[in-house]
């Protein structure tokens, strides 16, 4: 069985808004007094609280704080249960980081929930939500019959619009093929990729067109008052020139996705450190708006749909030093002002970027086809 994840806008009402902010302020409000607790419980008899024994808690805790009856009560389960992973990462890899207190100050605000006997649904446009019922959704694209809906996640972003994250159970039906058509991507920090074929998708760059505006405003931003109605007016303002950035980065790479997974059988790229180069002082914002790391995740599960493959060569693999037609090793082009080179072995004279795409192809070929 596999999961996949559908997200919808939601339109509540003025009642299903107040309904949302309750339940976020509970939600977190739960999730501090337990992580808290752990701590204190901790430090004391060094003792540590499992989920179950929080759960059996929050029992009490609900007879004290009454409000906490309000909302839906398997969404304080689910903070609790978030509050448990969050601990068990930690141990597992301390390099995550201990678990923070939730902010309420905080612009990304959310809850989850989970379809337990049919109490959650999607019907004619609406989304049945426990303790509030129903509320509409523009429901963009059908969701097939053979789904089964395992829970959601109602979050509500930075400029103020709620959304609802649909989590469904199905099926893997793909059938896996034999590689036919194989692609080669290169990673370009301007063009976003070059292919093996020499194409570029000609990447628009939307931060570094829009950079100019939100500087303005949020210069603006910085001078106002905090706690006024003005700055809160001037902090939806940036957050939506953010959102349209965000929105139009994603509605390309969406676009540039499916359009190599329903050409190619299998697309190769390189395993690339791309935290690495967005701490770069020369490539941080570069890296950051072309999305490279977004499209290989939507690669990944577009091919995986498909029955098809994404293979990604090794990250010393010398793809840009190497030549495509007779192998010879060019240390040369280490630099990386270094465009355009002529083997010195075998006379072919190389663009930089399509050699290493074509590097890249042969040897996910190779590792695919061994």
């Amino acid at each position: 069985m596999l999961n996949k994840a559908y997200k919808f806008r939601i339109y509540p009402n003025k009642e299903q808004t107040q309904f949302f902010s309750q339940t976020f302020g509970c939600v977190r409000m739960v999730y501090n007094y337990y992580l808290d607790k752990k701590i204190r419980i901790y430090e004391a008899d060094k003792l540590s609280l499992s989920y179950t024994d929080c759960a059996k808690d929050m029992v009490k805790l609900k007879s004290e704080k009454t409000f906490l009856k309000d909302v839906d009560s398997i969404a304080l389960q689910q903070s609790l249960r978030h509050l448990d992973t969050a601990f068990q990462n930690f141990f597992r890899n301390p390099k995550t980081g201990f678990p923070k207190f939730k902010s309420k100050k905080a612009n990304q605000k959310s809850y989850s929930t989970v379809c337990v006997n049919g109490n959650i649904f999607v019907q004619d446009g609406c989304i049945k939500l426990p303790k509030i019922g129903f509320v509409k959704m523009k429901q963009h694209r059908s969701i097939p019959e053979n789904y089964k809906l395992k829970s959601v996640t109602v979050s509500q972003n930075p400029s103020g619009k709620y959304f609802a994250s649909i989590l469904f159970e199905y099926e893997n039906q793909a059938q896996k093929t034999e590689p036919q058509t194989f692609l080669g991507l290169d990673f370009s920090m301007h063009e976003l990729y070059v292919d093996s074929n020499g194409n570029e998708p000609k990447y628009p760059r939307y931060y570094r067109k829009a950079e100019k505006k939100l500087k303005c405003e949020q210069r603006k931003l910085s001078l106002m008052q905090k706690g006024s109605n003005n700055r809160d007016k001037q902090r939806i303002k940036v957050a939506k020139l953010h959102e349209k950035v965000s929105n139009q980065r994603k509605d390309f790479l969406h676009k540039q996705s499916k359009m190599l997974s329903d050409n190619y059988d299998c697309i190769c790229i390189e395993n690339l450190d791309m935290k690495g180069m967005s701490q770069s002082l020369n490539f941080g914002k570069s890296v950051a708006d072309n999305g490279w790391g977004m499209l290989v995740t939507f690669l990944s599960y577009k091919l995986s749909d498909l029955g098809k493959c994404l293979i990604k060569t090794d990250k010393f693999f010398a793809s840009s030093q190497l030549c495509s037609e007779c192998g010879y090793k060019n240390n040369e082009t280490k630099d990386l002002s270094v465009r355009q080179w002529t083997c010195p072995n075998c006379g072919t004279h190389h663009n930089r970027d399509v050699n290493a795409a074509v590097n890249i192809r042969n040897e996910g070929m190779r590792l695919v086809l061994a």
